[in-house]
């Protein structure tokens, strides 16, 4: 649709947002009179970013690539399951609800399990983004899968299509636009789990992260800095979450011909 399309409004609108917040920042600072250790203004705070760009950018750079590993295997696990799934009804209703009840799960609470199962490091940071961002993907891939047209099934069937044809060449392509919208959700939760895999587990890996950062901050209640890192934790989510939606409208011109998801 051409309202979707790229154009000046999707620059221009998302800037004046942002202007309108940072002006509403300082109006809230100058008005209640709060001191900067409780409520930094975004000068201090960009200030503070400049300064220590160097290793802000090498936290976010270790806590992105963790979040990537993390996303990948999880895009592996939730479509091996979700094929699995998709075979057989009988499989389907017996491990559906063991993935809406982990889904459930707070991990926050199971990430101290996970620590004690693989240690402390960066492969527990991975197990616990790949459990927070996996979900999504299993859900949405599955919904695509056994959401055929009847028609084209029927068609399938009637030509003595295999299994492996129908899966491939029918139920595949159309779970392509399910799958691409659970993995925008599961990009976001894969900065979000390996942030909080880091609060946890990273901070004696030797490959701290904005985790690190943001854990330390707070602890030397430096809310300059404790901003500056959930900032940059804010931007990572953003590269991510657009990258993700560049590699589904590539997907999409693949697979079905159509340049938006």
């Amino acid at each position: 649709m051409k309202e979707d399309r790229f154009s000046w409004k999707t620059i221009v609108l998302p800037m004046l947002v942002l202007v309108l917040t940072l002006a509403l920042w300082q109006a809230i600072i100058v008005v209640s009179g709060l001191e900067p250790y409780i409520l930094p203004g975004p000068w201090d705070v960009g200030k503070t970013m400049w300064q220590r760009s160097d290793s802000l950018l090498l936290y976010t750079l270790r806590t992105g690539m963790v979040a990537v590993s993390g996303f990948l295997i999880s895009v592996v696990l939730g479509v091996s399951v979700s094929l699995l799934f998709s075979q057989s009804s009988i499989i389907r209703q017996s491990g559906y609800p063991y993935a809406i009840f982990f889904q459930t799960v707070p991990i926050v609470a199971v990430a101290p399990l996970v620590i004690a199962i693989f240690g402390y490091g960066v492969l527990s940071v991975v197990v616990v983004t790949t459990m927070i961002s996996l979900f999504p993907i299993i859900t949405a891939t599955t919904t695509g899968l056994i959401t055929v047209d009847q028609g084209l099934l029927d068609l399938f069937r009637v030509n003595k299509a295999t299994r492996w044809q129908i899966l491939w060449k029918l139920q595949f392509p159309g779970a392509i636009r399910y799958l691409l919208t659970g993995m925008k959700t599961s990009a976001g939760l894969a900065v979000v789990g390996a942030i909080v895999g880091e609060f946890f587990a990273g901070h004696s890996s030797g490959h701290q992260g904005l985790g690190y950062f943001i854990l330390v901050s707070q602890n030397q209640i430096n809310t300059t800095s404790l901003f500056a890192g959930t900032i940059c934790s804010t931007l990572l989510g953003v590269v991510v979450f657009a990258t993700i939606s560049l590699l589904g409208r590539l997907l999409l011109w693949r697979w079905v011909g159509e340049g938006s998801p």
